[in-house]
């Protein structure tokens, strides 16, 4: 795969400037896609920050400024004209007390595209209120479904909400506005509230609710757990398999393959049977290896597949085959940009992530500030630099 520089122009977000202000989980995810697509991203971190906690860094450079100090705050709107995006992680209120609002910003650069990522939004009573995933999560309505019959709500990881709903659907903004600017000249300002995102990746669940899928108590529904043949089931060597074999055709395979006489099993559909089937189909996958079992079901439409481990993934033989994992020039693993596209695919960076404050010069000269400016800037303290050390 050919490395970053090489093209960087040709890539779908070639030319994009970006500017990333350092927060936690979601707004990384979000620069880390618009960099790997092309995009110019700048971190811009603390100062005085010893590491930071992005692990989403991937193509990225770090400028380092303090936003609390007025000079500072007037970097950040230097930066802002030249910018294309500002991709903004704080509570509402945190930008207008600095000074640096969108009615400030958009004004000093009217294609400014303005991206606010909260978990509540900008408006309504939550707006200022401390959160993470699992409670955006709840206040979405998906929580309530999400856990096995009899159990409590579970949360999982914080996939769902921070990165689904807050990051991609961030990005996505983004990208959307960039479109309309093509037409418009303008730019916006983006609401992406992880609530609400999380709740539009949840559509289906709110448009399927008349076609009877979730019209049981949770955890004993078609796709919560609650079928047997829509479940995982661990293997004799303590892996597991998943199972997704919902079409009549896909389940008979299924049962085919599992050696049991499909004339002497309950109807499919059957839920009060669901419980006995269950128990019936975990004792035979109990019998034999995953990959007894993958060898069984492999070339099938039986919807059986190994649940892979991280230390496995990248070695399966299908996601080898697509590159559908990377590995940077530090050894780290880790998902390849998708989607594909033919024509102006993502060329991630195989770089290591960049140290807080690594990139503050270049970046600053490259935004038209002079070497002057910058030395005042430095000696004043309002901007940092951090030079990785030279291995000898």
């Amino acid at each position: 795969m050919c490395r970053r520089s090489a093209g960087a122009a040709a890539m779908a977000l070639g030319g994009v400037r970006v500017l990333e202000l350092a927060g936690l989980a979601p707004a990384p995810l979000c620069g880390m896609i618009l960099a790997d697509f092309g995009a110019r991203v700048v971190r811009v971190d603390r100062t005085r920050s010893a590491a930071s906690s992005d692990v989403q860094a991937r193509g990225k450079r770090s400028l380092a400024l303090d936003l609390k100090r007025p000079s500072g705050a007037a970097v950040l709107k230097r930066l802002c004209r030249g910018a294309d995006v500002l991709i903004e992680p704080f509570r509402h209120g945190v930008m207008e007390k600095l000074g640096l609002g969108p009615e400030v910003l958009l004004q000093e650069n009217p294609r400014l595209i303005y991206a606010r990522l909260t978990g509540f939004g900008q408006t309504g009573k939550c707006a200022k209120s401390a959160g993470h995933d699992i409670n955006y999560l709840a206040l979405s309505g998906v929580l309530s479904k999400l856990g096995r019959k009899g159990e409590k709500p579970y949360a999982p990881l914080n996939l769902l909400a921070d990165f689904a709903g807050g990051g991609v659907m961030c990005a996505m903004g983004i990208v959307t506005a960039l479109y309309e600017r093509t037409r418009s000249g303008k730019g916006q300002v983006i609401d992406a509230s992880m609530v609400e995102g999380v709740a539009y990746l949840s559509s289906f669940l709110w448009k399927s609710q008349n076609l009877g899928l979730w019209s049981r108590p949770r955890g004993e529904n078609l796709l919560d757990s609650g079928a047997p043949f829509y479940e995982t089931y661990k293997t004799s060597d303590g892996k597991f398999v998943a199972v997704g074999a919902i079409e009549p055709q896909f389940y008979e395979q299924l049962i085919k393959g599992l050696g049991l006489d499909s004339d002497k099993m309950p109807s499919q559909l059957n839920f009060s049977d669901w419980p006995e089937m269950k128990k019936k189909i975990a004792s035979v996958f109990a019998q034999k290896t995953q990959a007894e079992w993958c060898s069984i079901f492999d070339g099938t439409d039986a919807c059986v597949t190994p649940v892979l481990s991280f230390d496995d993934v990248a070695s399966y033989q299908h996601n080898k085959q697509r590159s559908s994992f990377i590995k940077n020039d530090q050894g780290e693993i880790s998902p390849r940009p998708a989607p594909l596209l033919s024509r102006t695919p993502a060329v991630p960076s195989f770089k290591r992530d960049p140290f807080i404050g690594e990139h503050t010069e270049e970046i600053l000269l490259e935004y038209g500030f002079t070497k002057e400016e910058i030395a005042k800037l430095h000696s004043d303290e309002v901007i940092e630099f951090r030079k990785p050390k030279a291995n000898l």
